[in-house]
């Protein structure tokens, strides 16, 4: 037999909660939140303000100093870089030794392009030459073969005085005899009329002017290069590699830079005195060249040498 158990009162449920209460604060006691009188008012908000304004002060302190901006950055370092390279190379022309350099490499480059081409040209005569030597002959008969020979023993004897004349160029005695120039001209004229004479109007069974210039172009190339080397070459041969510049040649180079002056035994003494403070105190090296004293000093390259020469001399420490 079941017994109803009866219904909580009230009073009954708020004594329970209150009791509950009690145990729970004994537990897990709750620490009160400090005031902000404790801590003088410093709040999250007050710190973050406060290194705000710190970090202010720091901001305003090194924005006042330059030396960020005296550092060259990567564009500058190359661009400095390229225009060393480029006056040092300007510099390296106008040594003789290399002015001589440059012009044996310009001179063998129109040589070799002045020999292919006479080469191409007295091939291109041989075939025209054939055909007026083979007078008609049949194709691989001994007439028709021997025919190839016609134009390249010509060439071979005008290539030797060709060559003679071109490489004795080069030496500075060129060879004007009037017996060779006959003989470039007997050989030419003979390579000319036979490539010429089978396209000549009367004896062309249909005269054509563009098949005349065609075969008259390689005799008259070879004549143009056999011409014109050996005058291209005693040109050569006569230049001046220790002027740095001639009139008509576009701008000249002073020796001396930008003082434009030699200096004299007062101004070099002062000057050499200037360059042994320089080297005291460090600015120069103890034994430093020419161009590290013309860009101390700022003077030109043989006021340069000449203190290099003074500080190197007995009067030197």
């Amino acid at each position: 037999m079941s017994v109803a158990s009866p219904e909580p009162h009230p009073e009954d449920v708020s004594r329970g909660l209150a009791a509950l209460e009690r145990h729970l604060a004994d537990v897990a006691p709750v620490r009160p939140r400090p005031a902000l009188a404790e801590h003088g008012g410093e709040t999250r908000r007050v710190r973050r303000l406060r290194a705000e304004v710190a970090e202010a002060h720091l901001l305003a302190g090194l924005q006042e100093d330059d030396t960020p901006l005296l550092v060259d950055t990567r564009r500058v370092r190359r661009r400095r870089k390229a225009a060393q390279e480029a006056a040092r190379l300007h510099t390296l022309g106008q040594d003789p030794v290399m002015r001589a350099w440059q012009a044996a490499r310009v001179r063998r480059l129109l040589v070799t392009a002045a020999l292919v081409s006479l080469a191409l040209a007295l091939a291109w005569s041989t075939a025209g030459v054939q055909v007026f030597a083979a007078d008609g002959a049949a194709p691989w008969t001994p007439g028709w073969l021997f025919a190839w020979l016609v134009e390249p023993f010509m060439s071979l004897a005008l290539l030797v005085v060709v060559g003679a004349r071109a490489y004795l160029s080069t030496r500075g005695r060129p060879l004007s005899d009037r017996r060779l120039v006959r003989v470039e001209r007997l050989f030419l004229g003979l390579t000319l009329g036979m490539n010429a004479w089978p396209y000549l109007p009367g004896v062309a069974e249909a005269f054509s002017l563009s098949r005349l210039v065609l075969h008259l172009l390689g005799p008259i190339v070879a004549v143009a290069v056999v011409i014109s080397l050996p005058i291209i070459l005693a040109g050569f041969a006569g230049l001046d590699h220790t002027r740095a510049g001639t009139p008509g040649t576009g701008a000249s180079y002073r020796p001396n830079g930008p003082d434009q002056y030699t200096p004299d035994s007062t101004s070099l003494a002062a000057l050499t005195a200037r360059a042994r403070r320089l080297i005291a105190a460090g600015e120069l090296p103890p034994d430093p060249g020419a161009d590290k004293i013309r860009r101390a000093l700022r003077c030109g390259m043989d006021t340069a040498r000449a203190v290099r020469d003074a500080l190197a001399g007995p009067d030197a420490d």
